[in-house]
């Protein structure tokens, strides 16, 4: 009785492999827990059983045993609220914000029926949403033109607004400022303006630098782009008046007109800019694949030919008598590892998907993650396959296979000359954030509070907040460029390519300080990185480049400086760590990681890419506004394809982000985490970059003319600068955190009186020498062995001077050790009369024959 009570309590255990086998994952395994163990014997995560995609190489991840008799004891999934349920047999939820997004993302296509806009919105021809300030505005804002149809009179404009000949209003105040708004100039005319009715174009600068070319609307671009077939002036006048270039027969002639050799095209190198050389290239046929048979004399047939018993070839090679009908697969397998496909005439080794042929017979497996193309986000390598999975946040769309961000739904925010523009990516929703702007060029985001930020070039002033528009810098500013934000630590940055300079203040306005004032020709765009410490901008100046330092002003270094001409907007993917630019003058999207290695060329053309200013990256979109075409564009970022357009029809649009966020990932703030407010700075708080781990989380600074005192935390007046200098001190170029106060004193004091101190030390020294070489007796060694010219019979006869003037100590000899102990002063001359000098002190340690106290001889040999 006992033996059968230990039976039954044994029994499930021993037989529950037998009774469910696709249930259990460690029975006859040795796989982790968290592991699913395949009826193979192999091991793959546990997170991956049921996900849909097979990774068990027999398929028992995703058995329906598997998937179905495993979860009898749990009741049927059903959908968490902020998930979409796809209904029918899938059982699967997505996430509730694909809704209605134009991608259908359950199998079954229910995330995208019975879609509406929102209430009190327009919904285009196309499904698009409009707000109502679009509708019957003489734009085209559908795509279509639904937007624009079954339109009465054109609406009538308000007492403070004045009516171009176009039919647009703009605001009264805009009349006759030398800047034209009516999309016709008719603000600016002769009969409202007087005069000859040209409009004055606001240029960047008073005057092009020598090396710059003048465009008619007052830009200046590179001298060396006019007339190079690629217009660079927005109003093309770089390309007016230029001779008709041609090339000599034996020469290629690139997209920008420009001529090569012709033995440079299809070589596999990029010599003209636009890289047309290289486009269109095809390989030449060869003889290759099972179709075609390569006869020994060179010749090429078809493999149907070959064992027909027909002469096909010249030479019969495609009838030998010994090797056809032969298998060789037979025997051993043809020596393959994996498969064997018998030939007419000899045999091929072959392998499965996921391998590739090391050799001729045996196959390996193939890494597919070394494709950057490969995943959204993360790429898990395996035997013979690989997984795609994501960041935290993100969530695999099961139909697309890509990363989708979860929560709200992200959208678009784009100046447009006038006004700042919203796109809901998700629903199309398409509305205004901002209106009654002169010329809003730059913009950044705060979404932690809802925020928006944004440059006016015209007024030379930063604003937030859209409902009240409050003034944050209005002084000091030239020409802004670039914007952005320290979500973490609450400062703000920009570019000034007027006084070219970047600087950055609180998010306030009422503390600032110039970061950058050297070393650059047109700084532009500017993005942040607040987690690390470090800040990132363009500047297509004479040496165009990329560049990257801390947020502080430290650490400055470039990053890319080659194959790259107009580096307009930049920014960062901060989920996979990569900086992303387009470049305006080679018509391309390019992106590095954020050290500057691993350069990538995603969207390389002329057509698809006119005139690209600024660039979003979110998901697997690439999104950039283009002034050529006035208009927002999107495309997959991991193949280039798929581009739309979002937006057309606009006002020269500019900047561009991303309203998310998972584009501002939450971290602390290292000015307050401690008790003292602001790190205990008196002034600015900047982020440091975080090189090692040992980097300091911020230094303060201070206002420009002013220095940290030695407490680097409180600010005091700094020297005056010289008469006709800049006022302004970059950070960068301020005494660094490690140097003493004594030290800074020193290096900031009267310049003639290191000289002084210099010449007083010379005649000290020469003083002392002279006094050395009268008071010291020498001797001469003639090689550099040195060998005692006195002879080596003569036993230290050496004249000793002053030696108890010299503060010798004594020290007793240790054992064993010989009796007398030499340490030589020399002067070694060699036959270019150089001179060597170095000291050896000789002591003589043992005690005279008279048994007295130990005597000491110093020498000094010159």
């Amino acid at each position: 009785f006992p033996h059968f009570l230990w039976f039954l309590l044994f029994f499930p255990i021993l037989f529950e492999p037998f009774l469910n086998p696709f249930c259990t994952k460690t029975a006859r395994k040795t796989c982790a827990p968290e592991e699913f163990a395949c009826l193979n014997g192999q091991c793959v995560p546990g997170r991956w059983r049921c996900d849909g995609e097979p990774e068990c190489p027999d398929g028992s991840d995703e058995a329906e045993e598997t998937c179905s008799k495993c979860e009898t004891t749990r009741p049927l999934q059903t959908c968490p609220l902020e998930k979409f349920d796809c209904g029918g047999s899938s059982n699967k939820c997505v996430s509730l914000s694909w809704r209605c997004d134009g991608e259908k993302d359950c199998e079954n296509g229910a995330d995208e029926e019975d879609c509406a806009c929102p209430s009190g919105e327009f919904m285009c021809a196309n499904r698009k949403c409009l707000a109502p300030v679009y509708v019957c505005d003489g734009d085209d804002d559908c795509g279509d033109g639904s937007d624009e149809l079954k339109c009465g009179s054109p609406p009538s404009c308000g007492p403070d607004q004045l009516r171009c000949n176009t039919s647009e209003c703009v605001p009264l105040m805009w009349s006759c400022d030398g800047d034209p708004d009516c999309a016709d100039g008719s603000d600016e005319g002769p009969g409202r303006c007087g005069g000859d009715g040209a409009p004055r174009p606001p240029s960047r600068r008073a005057n092009c630098t020598a090396g710059e070319f003048r465009c008619a609307n007052g830009e200046c671009v590179r001298l060396t782009w006019k007339c190079d077939g690629d217009p660079d002036c927005k109003d093309k006048s770089d390309e007016s008046d230029c001779p008709l270039l041609t090339c000599r027969p034996d020469e290629f002639q690139c997209g920008d007109g420009s001529c090569i050799h012709g033995t440079k095209q299809c070589n596999k190198v990029q010599d003209c800019l636009d890289h047309s050389d290289e486009s269109g290239c095809v390989n030449a046929t060869k003889c290759e694949g099972p179709r075609k048979f390569l006869c020994k004399n060179g010749e090429c047939i078809d493999s149907s030919k070959v064992c027909d018993s027909v002469k096909d070839c010249k030479d019969r090679s495609d009838e030998p008598k010994k090797e056809c009908g032969l298998n060789e697969c037979m025997i051993n397998n043809g020596g393959c590892s994996h498969v064997c496909m018998d030939r007419p005439i000899g045999f091929e080794c072959q392998c499965p998907a996921g391998y590739r042929l090391l050799d001729k017979k045996t196959c390996g497996d193939i890494d597919e993650c070394e494709n950057p193309d490969a995943c959204s986000q993360i790429c898990i390598n395996y035997k013979g396959d690989f997984k795609c999975e994501c960041y935290e946040g993100y969530e695999m769309d099961p139909v697309t296979k890509t990363c989708k961000a979860e929560g709200k739904s992200p959208y678009l925010l784009f100046t447009n000359r006038h006004e700042i523009r919203r796109i809901d990516l998700m629903k199309r929703d398409y509305s205004q954030v901002v209106s009654t702007q002169k010329n809003a060029v730059a913009l950044d985001l705060d979404v932690a509070n809802n925020r928006v930020f944004w440059c006016d070039r015209f007024h030379r002033r930063i604003y937030s907040d859209p409902a009240q528009q409050v003034l944050l810098v209005d002084s000091s500013l030239k020409t802004p460029a670039g914007l952005a934000l320290d979500w973490l630590q609450h400062n703000l940055y920009w570019t000034d390519s007027g006084d070219k300079s970047i600087s950055v203040a609180s998010v306030d306005g009422t503390k600032r300080r110039v970061l950058v004032n050297t070393e650059l020709s047109e700084p532009r765009a500017i993005a942040l990185d607040p987690h690390h410490g470090f800040m990132y901008w363009s500047d297509w100046g004479t040496r165009a480049k990329i560049e990257k330092a801390g947020m502080n002003g430290v650490d400055r270094q470039v990053l890319v400086a080659d194959s790259i001409e107009w580096p307009n907007g930049i920014t960062l993917d901060v989920a996979n760590r990569r900086l992303y630019w387009v470049d305006s003058k080679l018509h391309l999207v390019a992106s590095v990681d954020l050290n500057g290695a691993h350069r990538r060329t995603h969207i390389s053309s002329a057509e698809r890419l006119g005139h690209p200013y600024a660039l979003a990256v979110f998901e697997d979109r690439i999104y950039w506004t283009d002034r050529d075409r006035a208009a927002v564009f999107m495309a997959n970022r991991l193949t280039g394809q798929d581009v739309h357009a979002l937006a057309e029809n606009l006002n020269d649009p500019h900047d561009i982000v991303i309203f998310h966020q998972l584009r501002q990932p939450r971290g602390p703030d290292s000015c307050n985490l401690g008790s003292v407010a602001n790190g205990g700075c008196e002034y600015l708080c900047l982020k440091a970059p975080q090189i090692t781990e040992h980097s300091p989380k911020y230094t303060c600074a201070c206002p420009d003319g002013q220095d940290l005192g030695p407490d680097m935390r409180a600010c005091e007046p700094g020297e005056a600068p010289e008469p006709g200098t800049n006022q302004r001190v970059p950070l960068s170029a301020a005494r660094p955190a490690f140097m003493e106060q004594s030290d800074y004193a020193s290096k900031q004091g009267d310049p003639l009186l290191p000289v002084v101190f210099g010449l007083v030390c010379a005649g000290v020294y020469l003083a002392w020498r002279n006094w050395r070489r009268s008071s010291t007796k020498s001797m001469n060694f003639d090689n550099p062995v040195y060998r005692k010219t006195t002879g080596e019979g003569e036993e230290d006869e050496i004249h000793i001077g002053r030696t108890d003037a010299m503060g010798m100590h004594n020290y007793p000899p240790a054992n064993n050790a010989p009796s007398h102990c030499y340490t030589h002063t020399h002067t070694h001359t060699h036959t270019h009369s150089r001179h060597l000098s170095r000291q050896f002190w000789v002591v003589r340690g043992g005690r005279s024959p008279a048994g007295g106290r130990r005597r000491r001889k110093t020498l000094r040999v010159t």
